[in-house]
């Protein structure tokens, strides 16, 4: 199993939204998934609570010392992959998380005062000797200037080569994410021909590039496997969906 960490002090750079996006990537890429928060927040548990389908499991961890206990306990549940969504802020529980990581990633929009505020990070990330990459999130679609800019202070930073520390692509802000939040569903489940979900599939394989061959997927995706939940489904379920290619509403499904 290899276990991914988000993690940055400075809130609202979208740790929870790319946790999602890449737990959902890697489940229909084959993989075992579970999900650990422990932002006491709960962004990651409102959307479970919202979600018609009942995988990927969450859970909720916020005690430092059960970090390590249950990400040992997972490996023997046959789980591949672990990715974990952390508080804001410096905490003992995120700092467990990095501690018994395989990667760490850094989300940050690109502005230099969001750049600078992963330095506390940076140093936790550091001291446990662990391989990390950033994310560049939430970035204008129009913004080339201002991204080689976040490069070039992201390199200046960590001091290492900019093609391995800085994932790819970059996550681009569109509305599909925050559509596919309120839905209880990842942007590849929302909109799966868009650009965000493309994005965020592109972005799992670059940071499964970067685990090598510790995981090993199954042959067939399980995303068919989930389980709907009738009792939760929202009101926009029965709705007709719009395929980004042709411009038009699709007929919604008929529900028995």
């Amino acid at each position: 199993m290899q276990t991914i960490v988000l993690a940055t002090q400075k809130g609202g750079s979208g740790k929870s939204t790319l946790a999602i996006g890449l737990a959902l990537a890697a489940i229909r890429a084959g993989h075992n998934v579970r999900l650990i928060e422990t932002d006491p927040q709960g962004t990651v548990s409102n959307w479970k609570r919202r979600r018609p389908y009942a995988a990927p499991i969450i859970e909720p961890i916020y005690a430092a010392r059960e970090v390590e206990q249950r990400l040992q306990s997972l490996v023997h549940d046959g789980v591949t992959v672990t990715i974990v969504d952390t508080a804001g802020g410096e905490t003992a529980a995120t700092n467990s998380a990095i501690r018994y990581s395989d990667f760490c990633l850094i989300p940050t929009r690109p502005s230099i005062a969001d750049i600078e505020a992963t330095a506390a990070t940076l140093r936790v990330i550091r001291a446990w000797h662990k391989p990390f990459a950033y994310v560049l999130n939430q970035t204008p679609i129009r913004a080339a200037a201002r991204l080689a800019g976040a490069e070039n202070a992201l390199g200046d930073e960590a001091a290492l080569d900019i093609a391995d520390i800085v994932a790819r692509p970059f996550i681009v802000m569109r509305n599909d994410h925050q559509d596919a939040l309120s839905a209880g569903l990842a942007v590849c489940e929302h909109a799966p021909r868009g650009k965000s979900a493309e994005e965020m599939r592109a972005l799992w394989q670059w940071v499964e590039s970067r685990l090598g061959n510790a995981v090993t997927a199954t042959d067939e995706p399980v995303v068919e496997e989930f389980v709907e939940i009738p009792a939760i489904i929202p009101k926009w379920a029965a709705l007709p969906s719009f395929d980004t290619d042709s411009a038009h509403f699709l007929r919604a499904p008929a529900r028995s």
